[in-house]
């Protein structure tokens, strides 16, 4: 029996009961799709929270008041801080040769108000260099000037979202506003809207470091940006920090230097993880469908046994049965996972439309693991029905018995 007879009378048997084939192709196209989306949904965020992450800056060092260790003690508790991170402390980073800029950050929240208008805003206390550090981008107007960061000037930047909600279609560069109890004058617009690691930079104040002090009742900085001057020399800048502070601080190591390739390599194995459990979860449906399979072809195996009978009468081996059975099982497996590409493919088209500031694609990955899985699950139940119906005797099957 050649090739070309096996698979054209693989195909007349599993067309010849629609009914069958159908729930077969269903069942394999629905685990196929599951494994695709799950896999693509978590592919997908972890590239949107490593992109979030990049949009920071680059070579960047993050620092931060506290000790990332713990001091004992059930349950373990942050180390306390013996001092605050001030701005003292950010303008003496600027010394070090790695160092290409710093900003310092004040962050909270206030009432913005123009007129009778009043909105609840982030406000950010900073300099004008983390205009390069969070590679932002002006609509209109100046960014803060360079210049003495302990100048509490009454100049803001405000994002586009709340210069629409407070001035509307009025212009804003040179009116004044209030935060708090304080004014200050609108000298820049941020260019667009945007969500930066949960914070809606159109929705965003930034205000001097000195005059964020002033406005909150507070000496210590939220945190440090750093910008080291090259990749090559992330570690020589965070050793850096670490003594300066430490020599300002009366030789207490009292901060935590994070630089951004230890955050981006933390998030890319943690959702490497969950992606492969997801799609583990999602495996378990293929599973179901090889069962399934298995299920439907044993009972069609009793309705198929004159015709299997015959094949045997006619000189058919048990090795031939087996290929017969085997290769339905395939082709049924193989069309069913094609389905289910289209079916994921059409999922995750969806969602994009549904989503748009949620970057969906598929996985490049996906559809080579859910098609082999596929076939592997269609051979493996597939061969108890063939080794089932290679052994029926000829003479009891053309019988029916």
């Amino acid at each position: 029996m050649q090739i070309r007879d096996i698979l054209s009378f693989s195909m007349r048997a599993a067309t010849a009961n629609r009914g069958r084939t159908l729930l077969m192709l269903l069942a394999m196209a629905i685990g196929v799709s599951s494994v695709v989306v799950l896999i693509s949904l978590g592919d997908s965020a972890r590239i949107y929270v490593i992109d979030q992450f990049s949009s920071l800056g680059t070579n960047l060092l993050i620092v931060l008041p506290g000790r990332s260790e713990t001091t004992g003690g059930p349950p373990p508790l942050l180390g306390e801080t013996p001092r605050d991170l001030t701005l003292e402390d950010a303008i003496a980073l600027t010394r070090s040769r790695t160092v290409r800029r710093i900003a310092p950050i004040i962050a909270g929240s206030a009432p913005v108000s123009v007129h009778n208008l009043e909105r609840e805003m982030l406000v950010l206390g900073s300099t004008s260099e983390i205009f390069e550090i969070r590679h932002l981008d002006l609509s209109q107007g100046a960014f803060l000037p360079p210049g003495d960061p302990t100048r509490a000037e009454a100049i803001c930047v405000i994002g586009l979202t709340g210069k629409k909600e407070l001035f509307g279609n009025q212009p804003a560069i040179g009116r004044w506003l209030r935060i708090g109890d304080r004014r200050f004058r609108v000298i820049g617009i941020l260019a667009s809207p945007g969500v930066s690691l949960g914070e809606d930079l159109g929705d965003m104040v930034i205000i001097p470091v000195a005059a964020a002090q002033s406005l909150f009742n507070a000496s210590s900085l939220f945190r440090i940006l750093v910008e080291a001057t090259s990749p090559e020399g992330m570690e020589q800048t965070r050793q850096s920090i670490l003594d300066t502070i430490r020599g300002r601080h009366e030789g207490e190591d009292d901060i935590t230097v994070i630089t951004q390739d230890a955050i981006l390599t933390t998030f890319d194995r943690i959702f490497k993880a969950l992606t492969l459990s997801v799609a583990g979860i999602a495996a378990i449906s293929l599973v179901v469908a090889g069962i399934m399979i298995m299920n439907v072809m044993l009972v069609a195996i009793s309705n198929r046994k004159a015709e299997i009978g015959l094949l045997k009468a006619l000189g058919a081996s048990k090795g031939q049965i087996m290929k017969l059975f085997l290769t339905e099982s395939t082709i049924l497996s193989s069309i069913g996972a094609a389905i289910g590409l289209m079916l994921a493919l059409l999922g995750i088209q969806l969602a994009a439309i549904l989503f748009p500031q949620f970057p969906l694609h598929i996985a490049p990955w996906s559809p080579a693991i859910a098609l082999g899985v596929a076939l592997i699950t269609g051979i493996i139940f597939g061969v108890l029905p063939a080794r089932r119906a290679a052994s029926l005797e000829p003479a009891l099957s053309l019988a029916r018995r």
